[in-house]
């Protein structure tokens, strides 16, 4: 436990909606281990975006959570006050989102913007101007003290999502939350952006939830990796147990489905046939029997349980089961 800079524990979801109550997830674990990089992969629907703010305190007001534990640096989130995550988010805990037009002010100035994050902080402007353009330095912004002039809109994507991760690492966290901030780039931008991460979070020890749908992306950066079906964990495991030994039949066809693993010229890309069930109305068993080409009578009945089926290798399968 004292390895890991955050712990949840058994964290379940859901949403008062006009159909019903949606369950977005379902009891689940997940731990992220100190200096390391934890990637979350899965379709959309699975569950990501709930599990981020979940963590940061930011559901919508329809969610409820019914039971769970998030541990951390021995604080369980859930039961602090909202003046207290407050204190916490954006200090000890940052996000840096997918779309940076989505994040920073419009109409002030990127300069203003950084200044403004560093209220907390009792230092003089000129400090925190100073602080800010050293910032802005690392994360490989040109001329940075001009660029505190400049509005979102005077700099490219790639640029501006450069600025987001400053923001975000300039009151030093101990853990960066970011949720797919590649998507939204070209494949250049994205492997900077990308070598731009790794080499920050080295410098500043920090740990890093990364989120995404882009298992290349996942396979190049993370140490760890979490795969989420249908609000569950299915597997979880190091990168190379993952990618090189897959156990559950969702992760399998995950990686099938994967145009960095087709070798031969096809019109059409593969995919996962079925849909992800209808989360307000879940039948009992097995969350992915309905497609699942080798599922078994058991499926239908009974619902597997997170197992260890390796070394730091966990799947939720019956098939997996001793």
């Amino acid at each position: 436990m004292s390895n890991n800079i955050l712990r949840i524990r058994d964290l379940s979801v859901n949403y008062l909606t006009n159909r019903g109550i949606l369950k977005a997830l379902r009891h689940v674990n997940l731990d992220i281990p100190k200096g390391s990089i934890v990637g979350v992969v899965g379709e959309s629907g699975c569950g990501k975006s709930t599990l981020i703010t979940s963590i940061i305190r930011q559901l919508d007001a329809n969610a409820d959570i019914p039971n769970g534990l998030i541990e951390f640096e021995k604080q369980d989130l859930l039961k602090l006050s909202k003046d207290k995550m407050r204190n916490i988010s954006g200090t000890k805990i940052s996000t840096v989102f997918q779309n940076p037009m989505s994040t920073l002010n419009p109409v002030i100035s990127i300069g203003r913007q950084m200044i403004d994050i560093q209220y907390r902080d009792k230092a003089s402007k000129k400090i925190k101007k100073q602080r800010s353009i050293d910032m802005l330095t690392k994360v490989g912004i040109p001329d940075p003290d001009i660029q505190l002039n400049q509005y979102p809109h005077e700099l490219s994507g790639g640029m501006q999502q450069r600025v987001s991760i400053a923001m975000a690492l300039q009151g030093g966290p101990s853990l960066l939350i970011a949720d797919e901030p590649t998507t939204a780039l070209d494949a250049t931008l994205e492997v900077q952006i990308l070598k731009l991460l790794k080499e920050l979070q080295e410098e500043f020890g920090c740990s890093i939830l990364f989120i995404s749908h882009h298992l290349g992306v996942i396979a190049e950066l993370c140490d760890h990796v979490v795969v989420m079906y249908a609000g569950q964990v299915v597997e979880q495991g190091s990168t190379h147990e993952i990618f090189n030994n897959p156990a559950h039949p969702y992760t399998v066809k995950l990686l099938e489905c994967d145009p960095a693993s087709i070798s031969k010229k096809q019109r059409l890309l593969p995919t996962i046939p079925g849909e992800i069930p209808d989360l307000i109305n879940l039948s009992g068993g097995c969350i992915f029997k309905n497609r699942c080409d080798q599922s078994i009578d058991r499926c239908d009945k009974d619902s597997p349980i997170l197992n260890e089926f390796g070394k730091d290798h966990f799947v939720s399968c019956h098939l997996t089961e001793s």
